[in-house]
């Protein structure tokens, strides 16, 4: 199983394991990771599980689709290295991957 590290924005970080398959939302929703509140359920219809993904992965979850994109615009602090968590799904690929929350959604 992949292990995700979620990171607050006090740098307390978090290894979680995940399952193949969910999206790093999903895993953080079921492991109570605070700043990722999902309001829409991982619809991709809101911005609250914004996450700064590490660069080292960016290329391994790719840049964001037309629909997230527009989602980001409304969310707050948003990098180059912005994504919602609900539109990345877990594989081996990502074992190690650092997410961090923005400040603001604490």
């Amino acid at each position: 199983m992949p292990k995700i590290i979620y990171v607050d924005h006090t740098g307390e970080e978090r290894a979680i394991e995940a399952t193949n398959g969910e999206t790093v939302m999903e895993t953080a929703i079921k492991n109570s990771i605070p700043g990722i509140d999902a309001d829409c359920g991982g619809a991709c219809a809101c911005a609250t599980c914004h996450v700064y993904i590490d660069e080292g992965f960016m290329e391994k979850v790719g840049k964001p689709e037309d629909m997230e994109q527009s989602m980001l615009d409304f969310a707050e602090n948003v990098q180059s290295n912005s994504r919602l968590s609900c539109q990345i799904s877990v594989s081996d690929d990502l074992d190690g991957m650092r997410v961090t929350t923005p400040e603001s959604q604490h």
